[in-house]
């Protein structure tokens, strides 16, 4: 399956010297780099000697030349068109985009971005009020992407809501139980109630990834980083799979839902086919995220950094589906209706 080779293809291994050489040699930057945990590439925080940090990223080795280009287009674009903080492309010496690293046998994608200022939203906590302000930055950032006139073709990901049903294989990893039955059954009701209407939908390039860690607050700021999850989808893929992410421990489970979606309304409004799937598509995106962290589980060593951070995101996603699924999806609609839509809209 295409699908599970681009997200079980290990990230590169390079060793810190050979890419500080090929930074300094193609972007003319020097400094200390820090590794970053990532699932597919190899990601670094640079230093420089005057203070500044830059995101150094090695591509994967599956990832596509499109894909690459797709993600400095919009990256682009977004410089143009958004207010909302996102990484800058860092050029060349000699003004491209995107720079070239040898390991092995390939030729790999090198990419410097600029770092986004703040303080992970996972990290700081999110209260009703955070909540708030992640879905308008969110809303505003799907308005400027609206604009990005897309013709590439979608990166393939397992991760992408599009591809769904795919996960089936994989659920023989998730324990039998409870858990399982509630992670096939939203998988059977995005079948069943999202692709029939899922043409109809808006569409447009999507983050397809604001969850805490890539969303960041900065001097009252909202701002989004690692954009390497997009894709063309229904836009309403965006604050559902955001707010999949929004799990109060002890707490009603639409206490952060609730103003995170009214916000991302006032600021980009949805319609009402969208409002009607929303339920649906949050406890894909929980499936989702069970599925492939259990699969994920087995795949890496004990002390794995990005094992140790899935068992606590697993452990919290299938704790918040249940809650989900014990409110329904009629009591789930009507509250979201009454919370984000205002009289008059």
């Amino acid at each position: 399956m295409e699908a599970l080779a681009a997200i079980s293809t290990p990230p590169p291994n390079l060793r810190r010297a050979a890419v500080a050489a090929a930074v300094a040699a193609q972007f003319g930057l020097r400094g200390d780099l820090d590794p970053l945990v990532s699932e597919r590439d190899q990601n670094f925080c640079l230093r420089a000697p005057g203070g500044a940090r830059f995101l150094v990223k090695v591509s994967n080795a599956l990832e596509a030349a499109a894909t690459t280009a797709f993600h400095v287009r919009v990256l682009l674009h977004l410089e143009a068109e958004s207010t909302i903080a996102t990484p800058r492309i860092v050029r060349t010496l000699t003004g491209e985009p995107c720079g070239r690293i040898e390991c092995g046998a390939r030729r790999l994608p090198l990419r410097v971005l600029s770092w986004v200022e703040g303080r992970q939203l996972e990290a700081r906590g999110i209260d009703a009020r955070m909540a708030a302000r992640f879905g308008a930055a969110l809303g505003q950032l799907d308005g400027a992407l609206a604009g990005y006139a897309y013709s590439d073709g979608n990166p393939v990901l397992l991760w992408d809501l599009q591809r769904v049903g795919e996960l089936r294989p994989l659920l023989c990893h998730v324990e039998k139980g409870a858990a399982r039955v509630a992670v096939t059954a939203a998988i059977d009701d995005f079948e069943t109630r999202v692709l029939p209407v899922q043409a109809s939908l808006p569409r447009q390039v999507i983050h397809a990834d604001a969850n805490p860690e890539n969303v960041l607050s900065h001097d009252g700021a909202i701002g989004f980083i690692d954009f390497s999850d997009m894709v063309h989808a229904p836009r309403v893929f965006d604050p559902a799979i955001a707010a999949s992410y929004l799990r109060p421990a002890g707490a009603a489970s639409l206490e952060l839902i609730g103003p995170f979606i009214a916000a991302y309304h006032a600021a980009n409004p949805l319609t009402e086919s969208e409002i009607a799937v929303l339920f649906d598509l949050v406890r894909a995106r929980l499936a989702t995220s069970i599925t492939l962290l259990c699969w994920r589980l087995g795949d890496r060593p004990p002390g794995d950094a990005y094992r140790q951070k899935s068992l606590a995101t697993e452990r919290t996603a299938s704790q918040f589906l249940g809650a989900l699924d014990a409110l329904g999806r009629k009591r789930f609609t009507n509250k979201i209706r009454r919370l984000a839509i205002q009289p008059g809209d």
